[in-house]
């Protein structure tokens, strides 16, 4: 073959890359247009004090429920150089106040926290929304070092703190959050992540003794702690169960927290990261839980090393039925994804193009989607490392890293960030992300907060994407958010997907919990089961596309 003949050859094969109309979309970043400007706080001390390194978490929800989804970002608190043992963080100053903008449309956003209530206490870490009370307004959970709070949604716009009654103050150092009907009785129940046993007395020297070289911590000098539990109770109180429920048997070092029934017996189970040590699935057990990540075949890496496990994410990758895992980790250990072979996984980063486009990053918030519609979820990763002068360390890494973008094409992933748009050229503090329809054109965006550092929205042009849907669930039996439905989705094409109804996943965040669907260039539905937690079976066929179609639970089975 000629030359020029290899050479167009190679454009064609590439078609799919380049940035016109055929190829797939990029995002826009619209922080500055959005109203929101929101910066994290995490007050970084010469002490390098753990905390400071690891906040901070957003979630997306419909808190006024005009059908667009709102943020919520989660802010750090000050702290003294050095920090008294004795005196917790404030937060009293504006600027270190959680803040939540509601979605005004058009890409506008706007902060309401002061009339909404919600501007938090104590050194925050992340967020949950859902609703637990079943009343149609979703509510909020916050995550801090210290006591977390529950916000109930007084659906008036604004929220009351309801921790001391609700029981779910938890303590220690709270990390990630999750609702789940994890028993399956129609009411969210709640899973929080801990990090390890800590607090400011703990104040060890790390790193070099000289100036400038004074790292955090590793998390191998402190131990570990158990994560909790809290059952709802139906009537606006919840029951701390993380001893009978079996997750107080399995402490660790937990951060993300991602939901899914792994092995399709129609129960919850429950994904925690875990930083430098072994990654954990809690099996459901109709209601109780095992630890069960090593023989699941997903606690070590390839080589049987741990690794740090910060955000998570559980999908089905290769749309085969069984949802697959993926859990980042820092630079030099490379970002772990895990393929569900009917129930036990096999680590697939290798073959499937994640080690190669990883070795060298370090991951956060992230989350398996499908940001061009084409029918295959693609992996989205937030950067930066925890070390602010690991430069100096190690001059081949970086502090702030920009974000990743890996496309899947038929189950593997190739790195599309040069041509996702300028927001990927860009090097952060990325930590938390949620991610969303923001403005309902069906084509999925972002929210990142960063470190000590301003936050960053990202809009998706949709230019170049296929067909969609954006299912909004709505249980009777099972809790109104629909959390724990599972859905089969059959295109005119025939294509088959399968999704897990969850606001959970990425790093100390909670996404849209509207379920989305790529589908190419299928113009028409041809299938749509949903099996709620009631164990209620629906289906919907032969309806059209490009639409958010709002689907209720039978009242009767």
């Amino acid at each position: 073959m000629r030359r020029g003949a290899v050479f167009f050859a190679a454009l064609g094969a590439l078609a799919w890359m380049l940035p016109s109309a055929a190829g797939p979309p990029a995002f826009l970043d619209i922080t500055a247009r959005s109203g929101i400007d929101f910066r994290n706080q995490s007050s970084p001390t010469s002490r390098k004090y753990l905390l400071e390194s690891m906040t901070g978490g957003v979630a997306a929800l419909d808190y006024n429920r005009d059908g667009l989804p709102d943020l919520y970002f989660v802010n750090g608190a000050a702290l003294d150089d050095p920090m008294p043992k004795d005196k917790p963080p404030g937060k009293s100053a504006p600027r270190f106040w959680n803040r939540l903008y509601r979605n005004d449309g058009g890409g506008k956003f706007t902060d309401v926290t002061e009339a909404a209530g919600v501007r938090g206490h104590s050194y925050g870490m992340g967020a949950a929304a859902g609703d637990y009370d079943n009343d149609g307004y979703p509510d909020l959970y916050v995550t801090n070092y210290g006591q977390n709070i529950l916000y109930h949604n007084n659906g008036d716009g604004s929220f009351r703190d309801v921790t001391a009654q609700a029981g779910v103050a938890g303590g220690g150092w709270s990390t990630g959050a999750a609702f789940v009907d994890f028993d399956r009785d129609g009411f969210l129940d709640l899973v929080v992540s801990r990090y390890i046993e800590w607090d400011f007395s703990l104040d060890i020297f790390c790193g070099d003794r000289r100036p400038g070289y004074r790292s955090y911590c590793h998390p191998d000098q402190f131990q570990p702690i158990s994560h909790l539990l809290y059952r709802n109770n139906g009537n606006g109180t919840f029951a701390d169960v993380s001893k009978p429920a079996g997750l107080a048997s399995s402490p660790g070092k937990g951060l993300g927290i991602a939901i899914h029934d792994f092995d399709r017996d129609g129960w919850p189970d429950i994904l925690i990261a875990n930083d430098s040590f072994p990654q954990q699935l809690f099996r459901n057990d109709h209601g109780t839980f095992r630890e069960t990540g090593l023989a699941q075949g997903l606690a070590y890496d390839e080589d049987g090393h741990t690794f740090a496990g910060m955000g998570a994410d559980i999908a089905d990758y290769d749309n085969d039925g069984w949802p697959d895992v993926f859990i980042n980790a820092l630079a030099n250990q490379r970002y772990a994804l895990f393929h569900n072979r009917s129930g036990w996984f096999e680590y697939v980063s290798g073959p499937a193009g994640i080690s190669a486009a990883t070795l060298l990053h370090s991951g956060w918030g992230a989350r398996f989607l499908d940001y061009d519609n084409d029918g295959w979820k693609d992996l989205f990763v937030a950067q930066g490392h925890v070390m602010d002068n690991i430069e100096l360390t190690q001059p081949a890494l970086r502090y702030l890293e920009p974000l990743l973008l890996l496309r899947n094409v038929s189950g593997k992933f190739q790195d599309v960030s040069a041509l996702a748009g300028p927001a990927f050229q860009v090097p952060l503090a990325a930590r938390g992300v949620a991610f969303g329809d923001w403005n309902n054109d069906g084509f999925l965006d972002v929210a990142i907060n960063c470190n000590n550092r301003p936050a960053v929205i990202l809009q998706n042009s949709g230019a170049g994407g296929g067909h969609w849907l954006l299912v909004d669930l709505i249980g009777s039996a099972s809790n109104r958010d629909g959390i724990g439905a599972r859905l089969r989705l059959v295109s005119a094409s025939g294509a088959e997907q399968h999704a897990f109804a969850s606001a959970a996943g990425s790093y100390l965040s909670s996404s849209d919990r509207r379920v989305h669907f790529g589908l190419g260039k299928s113009t028409t539905v041809k299938l749509l089961e949903v099996t709620w937690p009631s164990g209620r079976l629906q289906r919907l066929e032969n309806f059209p596309a490009d639409r958010i179609l709002t689907v209720r639970e039978p009242e009767k089975p």
